[in-house]
């Protein structure tokens, strides 16, 4: 059940990515107006996440996960039912905010159930769970949008509708209410795993964005090809977490932080100059194996960093994330008049990332050279 709830959050911030054309005219707006719904989503979700986590530890994952479900598919069938862009943009900042109360506590409870020296494998499980949302959200959109792209919506509600029914108390000590610490969270350690997480969702969401955009305009794709397309990120994710959650436990997950920030890099640039389809997917496909190493290192890194509060520190790494995600429409200028000068905007951010997460590591070395911090 755990699993589940990570598919959603990435399912329904994703599944618009492959339906703009179609959700535009729809709204009767216009293809950049209609992206900005994606903005609308993360960017609450991102101010949400601040707290969410602290406030689940304060009064009862389980009571708040039911409740986040609950308001989750009351917005989206509000999103099928409404039909101008105003009122749409707000049905989806209600799904984004609802959203914020399920991702950081299902991670949480996730580690929290598992048993030591496992935690990476628990965090690989939970990834491809969330990489598996990432890679039925554009196929479902690009399908709905074939139909009717409201069907997308209504599935989502009827999907969280059931999940509030039927989650369970969860683990043992899941409902239990103590007094999460502010104060834990602020650490440079965090800082440094939330920087990255944000950098790689930059990455990551805009090439999403603009592979569904080029699949169309370059290349000619109808919306469920366009929608197959950008399914490699999700399906690299749910192939590959598990064993990149293993590979943590074994080489530690500074290093495989430090390898998906090689990879979104490469990623970014060469699938915003993709000659042709083939290298448009081995790009995403790319994408989607750095960007689920980033999700299970920051993860890991912000239970690590607030051991009194992981719900807390986890929806902090998660925050940075979404607003990562949350500004990414706002390179499409950029792409439009250079896909160069975007594909080396989106290196730099992924090499930025990777250096920031490592200047924690290396001042503890420094003061502590047998600290290793790869835990």
């Amino acid at each position: 059940m755990l699993y589940i709830g990570g598919f959603m959050g990435p399912f329904g911030g994703g599944i618009v990515n492959t339906m703009l054309p179609e959700l535009a005219d729809g709204l009767d707006t216009s293809v950049h107006s209609a992206s900005l719904s994606i903005t609308w989503y993360l960017a609450p979700m991102a101010a949400l996440l601040l707290v969410s986590g602290t406030i689940a530890t304060r009064f009862g994952a389980a009571n708040v996960v039911r409740l986040g479900y609950a308001a989750y598919a009351v917005s989206s069938l509000a999103c099928a039912l409404i039909t101008s862009l105003p009122l749409f943009l707000g049905a989806r900042a209600v799904q984004g905010a609802a959203n914020a109360f399920l991702t950081p506590v299902l991670i949480a409870l996730v580690v929290a159930a598992s048993p030591p020296g496992r935690q990476g494998r628990a965090l690989g499980g939970y990834a491809a769970a969330q990489a598996a949302g990432q890679a039925f959200s554009p196929l479902a959109g690009g399908l709905a949008a074939a139909v009717d792209w409201r069907l997308a919506f209504y599935a989502s509600a009827v999907a969280a509708l059931l999940l509030a029914v039927a989650t369970p108390s969860g683990p043992r000590g899941s409902a239990s209410r103590t007094r999460g610490s502010w104060r834990s969270l602020f650490t440079a350690r965090l800082g440094a795993t939330a920087y990255a997480s944000a950098a790689s969702q930059v990455v990551s969401g805009f090439l999403l964005l603009a592979a569904a955009l080029i699949a169309t305009d370059r290349f000619g794709l109808d919306p469920v090809q366009r929608g197959l397309v950008v399914v490699a990120y999700g399906v690299a994710g749910m192939v590959l977490a598990p064993a990149v959650g293993a590979w943590a436990d074994r080489a530690g997950i500074w290093t495989v932080a430090l390898t998906a920030g090689l990879s979104l890099a490469v990623a970014g640039l060469t699938g915003l100059l993709a000659p042709s389809l083939v290298v448009l997917v081995a790009a995403v496909f790319l994408c989607g194996i750095g960007a689920t190493s980033i999700r299970i290192a920051s993860n890991t890194y912000a239970m690590a960093s607030a051991p009194t509060n992981g719900a807390g520190a986890t929806s902090i790494a998660q925050a940075a994330q979404f607003a990562g995600g949350s500004f990414a429409p706002a390179l499409l200028p950029l792409f439009a008049r250079s896909p160069l000068q975007a594909g080396i905007v989106l290196a730099l951010v992924a090499l930025s990332g990777m250096v920031v997460v490592s200047l924690p590591r290396a001042h503890r070395q420094k003061s502590d050279p047998g600290d290793t911090m790869e835990s």
